[in-house]
Order: structure tokens, then sequence, then C-alpha cells
């Protein structure tokens, strides 16, 4: 990642975008402080795939008991 001045990346902020376009991060200093920083954007996510989503979830056993009586169990447990 590399840092450039406020005054830099106004003056040059088409560039730092295809920086980032490229894969590149590039940090934002003001008065030497970092208080930015140009990312690349996420690429687009995978879709879920339902049939194997149900598949898993129907293969799973219900729980014994409720979240609310686990949490409790865990909460009021040896841990404190």
């Amino acid at each position: 990642m590399n840092a450039i001045n406020l005054a830099d990346a106004k003056a040059h902020f088409s560039a730092l975008v295809d920086r980032a376009e490229a894969g590149d991060s590039v940090e934002i200093l003001r008065r030497g402080k970092a208080v930015a920083r140009l990312v690349p954007a996420e690429g687009p996510r995978k879709p879920v795939d339902l049939a194997a989503m149900r598949a898993l979830t129907e293969a799973m056993s219900p729980q014994s008991e409720s979240a609310g009586d686990f949490m409790r169990g865990v909460r009021d447990g040896d841990r404190y």
C-alpha cells in the first residue's frame, strides 16, 4: 500500500482511481496522518446454491434447547 498526501491526491485523483482499479491500495494522508484509504471495489459475489444449502440444513439435527436457553447457560455457566 502506498501513501500520498491530500494535495497530491486531489491533483492526481484519476490516476489513483486507475491504480485502485488495478488492485492497488492507496492511503491518503493529511499532515502526515492517515485519514482515508482508496481500495479496489469488491468483485461480484457468487450466487448461493439453494439446493445445496437446503440439503445441508435438512441433514442437521434439530437443537434440543432454544437459543435463549443455550445462551443463558453459557452466560451463567463456569465462565464467570
